[in-house]
């Protein structure tokens, strides 16, 4: 399998207590239970970075996540969204982007880093910037790139779009299939999410 340098993944979180039925994430796609996330085989290489974004009540689940992927978590980015979402103890306005490596990877150059708060106003439910892509790109143009849990295999922002893909809505360009995690997903016989390349029996 190919693996890759930079792991840029959004996961399809699953919410314990929505709000309400109208406002279950399930409602605009699949998710995944937090051990199904853990068991993902990441193709990383010994040397990689994650860029990890996780919502404020998922934070403890994403660094569980990045640890069991093999990342030791370094700093985060803060997303402001500049619209108030729903919440129990404050409405949520901001995501968090976790930032791990696995062996050894050299951060931005001086130069090119950024503020660790950027503003940019939520569009579509679950869409993160294109933003963050342009700026690994820009900091990484010779490092292998690929986005986990991906929704669409381009953007609009690239000239040149060096980067792989997976995710159960798009045309993925490896396979990451894993036989057990696809048998616990019709046993539980729920909206499932769609792991590429299984036939299921």
């Amino acid at each position: 399998m190919k693996k890759y340098q930079i792991i840029y993944a959004d996961p399809p979180w699953r919410y314990e207590h929505p709000v309400s039925n109208s406002r279950k994430i399930e409602n605009q796609y699949p998710t995944m239970e937090l051990e199904e996330i853990k068991r993902l085989s990441v193709p990383a290489e010994e040397n990689s970075v994650l860029f990890l974004w996780a919502t404020a009540p998922k934070l403890l689940e994403g660094l569980e996540v990045m640890k069991d992927w093999g990342f030791n978590y370094r700093s985060c980015l803060v997303w402001d969204k500049q619209v108030l979402g729903m919440g129990y103890w404050f409405r949520n306005q901001h995501e968090l982007l976790l930032v791990g490596i696995k062996g050894k990877f050299s951060p931005p150059p001086p130069s090119q880093r950024i503020s660790s708060i950027l503003k940019e106003k939520r569009g579509a439910h679950s869409h993160k910037p294109d933003f963050m892509k342009q700026f690994i790109s820009e900091w990484y143009p010779d490092k292998t790139k690929i986005e986990l849990f991906a929704r669409t295999n381009k953007s609009n922002l690239f000239q040149k779009n060096d980067w792989d893909t997976w995710g159960n809505e798009i045309k993925s360009d490896i396979d990451l299939s894993t036989p057990p995690l696809a048998i616990t997903l019709k046993k539980r016989k729920m909206k499932e999410y769609e792991i590429p390349n299984i036939t299921k029996k």
